[in-house]
């Protein structure tokens, strides 16, 4: 793969297996510098949580196998060579409610923050959060695109 930051920024590439998901992840996670949001949009079942493996594996030198989705507790916290707050907002009601739990603060710490679902607080994300928006394609195949959060943007 060989890309650099900046070419993993504002770029399109495929996935035609969660393995290479998982690889194409973890060489994003090795580039990222903290503290960083990356917020992802996608169906269910288009691989965000095998990308986000990746991403702690290459970010944070920590086992894929310890990474799961939290979509019932909506935090899981990854501590490694680095800090990974994983975020599932899949059963979310609101923005109101992510406030309530004071979620926001994590906005703020060292580490990075993946945040599955995003929609549900895109009037709250930070400036110059990394979007990562994935496709189901059919199959194994997954279109993965990568770019700077434009905070015009309605992604509801």
């Amino acid at each position: 793969m060989g890309r650099s930051r900046r070419q993993f920024l504002n770029t399109s590439f495929f996935s035609h297996s969660a393995l290479e998901t998982f690889e194409q992840g973890k060489e994003f996670g090795q580039q990222i510098i903290a503290p960083t949001v990356i917020c992802f949009f996608g169906e269910l079942a288009t691989g965000k949580t095998t990308f986000i493996k990746g991403i702690v594996s290459g970010f944070a030198h920590i086992d894929p196998t310890h990474v799961q989705s939290p979509t019932f507790t909506y935090l899981h916290i990854y501590e490694g060579s680095q800090t990974v707050y994983h975020f599932d907002l899949y059963r979310l009601r609101d923005m109101e409610e992510f406030l309530s739990m004071g979620f926001e603060e994590y906005f703020d710490k060292e580490g990075i923050c993946c945040v599955e679902w995003s929609e549900k607080i895109s009037s709250f994300l930070p400036p110059q959060s990394i979007l990562v928006q994935m496709k189901h394609l059919g199959g194994d195949l997954r279109s993965i695109s990568t770019s700077l959060l434009d905070l015009g943007k309605n992604y509801v």
